[in-house]
């Protein structure tokens, strides 16, 4: 028993440890030291899967015209919307049928009709039978008509030089997929390159854009300097079409973010010179839930697709555990240390609790918790840094607000996190459907000279 909970605390130890010192400037890989020279823009096609938007749709076309790029275009995939999607598309775009080629070579439901936009005839509007996200974005990809592909939730604001870092990153014959850094749209000022607030926002939020801070500047920066990268965020993912094509498309699950994530690291798996990029500069924001209901269903997908993804690739990662990093990080890390781990604490607790079991148990309890604490307030405290690092800093006023926000995340939201993860991945086995999250219905500006978008709440 000592034995084997001294291997599980180090193993848990190891790894936060890990990504704390390798997401430091001393370990920059080549391509974020490197500003390579661009002669021409790549093609751009951007997928904005949309059901039953309305809440956000007008944001985000508004949106799009802010974009410091010239060779791109929009297809919103239109997926059998039920509310006022397709209604306000219209309204917005002044949209008229068009013809589009389609290339035939993904499955998905039936297209009804494919629309032009007549005052940005850069943007489409693919109006198609409900098949789920994953359905919409193979549509989109079959419509999409240049060699880059960025895939975007329909509450996902890209600033405005995202596109020309993504072309920069992609000049890069070697780079075949690539994800960009997610902010918090309720966090979003004026200056979205620079500042963020947290003046407008509940604790919820703000714990929330902790974790985002943790996971975006931490722990995948980690990772993919590692090669490791399992999830392209469905935010913000960008692809090279052929490759999309090429490893069939998005399956229709409930993780088709790190299924499509796995599926290219699948196949360069053979090719030693292929890559997955996190751009760190090319700067996205997304809507969160801001109530506990919609927290928890968000979660409990995100858990669910963990154990989706590791069932259906288990033959991959039993394979290429000790070649591949991707493999190693999501069988070691994200199943023993991430999942695991919860499991094994809380059962140590419940005996202690029912039998009361040996002093070794207590103390290891004890020990754990405190790591808990210790490694929470470190990891929240470099986030903070790194994010400044990288360009960011806070509203004035917000240092009171970000000290009460660690603290609720370290006594409350990390054991409401390890709920989410116990319930979540027990839960895929007896229900693989998942529930989607309510939009706030907020209205997010532009301001009508700089372009860009500022928070307002509604009345």
């Amino acid at each position: 028993m000592e034995l084997f909970l001294i291997i599980f605390f180090c193993l848990c130890l190891f790894f936060p440890v890990l990504h704390l010192f390798h997401c430091l400037p001393w370990f920059r890989e080549e391509d974020e030291r490197v500003k390579p020279i661009v002669k021409s823009e790549k093609g751009i096609s951007i997928l904005v899967p949309s059901y039953n938007e309305a809440g956000i749709i007008e944001t985000s076309i508004q949106s799009m015209k802010s974009l410091a790029y010239e060779n791109y275009e929009v297809i919103y995939i239109n997926d059998g919307s039920t509310d006022e999607t397709f209604a306000m598309m219209h309204h917005g775009l002044q949209l008229e049928p068009c013809w589009k080629a389609s290339l035939g070579k993904l499955p998905h439901e039936k297209v009804e009709m494919v629309y032009q936009s007549k005052c940005y005839p850069n943007v489409y509007v693919v109006n198609k039978v409900n098949g789920g996200k994953a359905d919409a974005l193979n549509a989109g990809i079959e419509y999409a008509a240049n060699e880059l592909v960025v895939t975007l939730d329909a509450d996902t604001i890209l600033t405005a030089p995202a596109l020309t870092i993504v072309n920069e990153k992609f000049i890069d014959p070697d780079v075949v997929a690539a994800g960009g850094m997610v902010h918090v749209l309720q966090t979003r000022t004026a200056n979205p390159l620079k500042k963020l607030t947290l003046a407008e926002t509940n604790m919820l939020v703000r714990v929330q854009m902790l974790d985002f801070l943790k996971a975006f500047y931490v722990t995948k920066l980690s990772l993919a300097r590692f090669q490791a990268l399992a999830i392209i965020s469905g935010a913000f993912g960008i692809f090279k079409r052929d490759v999309l094509i090429e490893v069939g498309g998005y399956r229709s699950s409930v993780g088709e973010d790190i299924d499509i994530t796995l599926k290219v690291h699948r196949y360069i798996a053979k090719q030693k010179q292929k890559k997955i990029l996190l751009i760190t500069n090319s700067i996205s924001y997304t809507e969160l839930p801001e109530t506990w209901r919609d927290l928890f269903k968000q979660r409990i997908r995100w858990q669910k697709s963990y154990v989706y993804c590791l069932v259906y690739f288990r033959f991959f990662f039993l394979k290429t555990v000790l070649t591949k990093a991707v493999s190693f990080f999501y069988i070691v890390e994200s199943l023993f240390v991430g999942i695991l781990a919860a499991y094994i604490t809380a059962g140590f607790f419940v005996a202690n609790i029912l039998l009361n079991v040996t002093f070794v148990v207590i103390t290891f309890i004890v020990t754990y918790v405190s790591y808990m604490f210790l490694f929470n307030i470190i990891y929240n405290l470099l986030a903070i840094k790194q994010v400044k690092r990288y360009g960011f800093t806070f509203e004035k006023g917000d240092r009171l607000r970000l000290f009460h926000t660690m603290v609720f995340d370290v006594f409350v939201h990390r054991f409401v996190t390890m709920y989410f993860v116990m319930y979540g991945s027990i839960a895929y086995f007896f229900n693989k459907e998942w529930k989607s999250v309510s939009r706030t219905g907020r209205k997010y500006e532009f301001d009508s000279v700089s372009k860009e978008p500022a928070y307002k709440q509604n009345a």
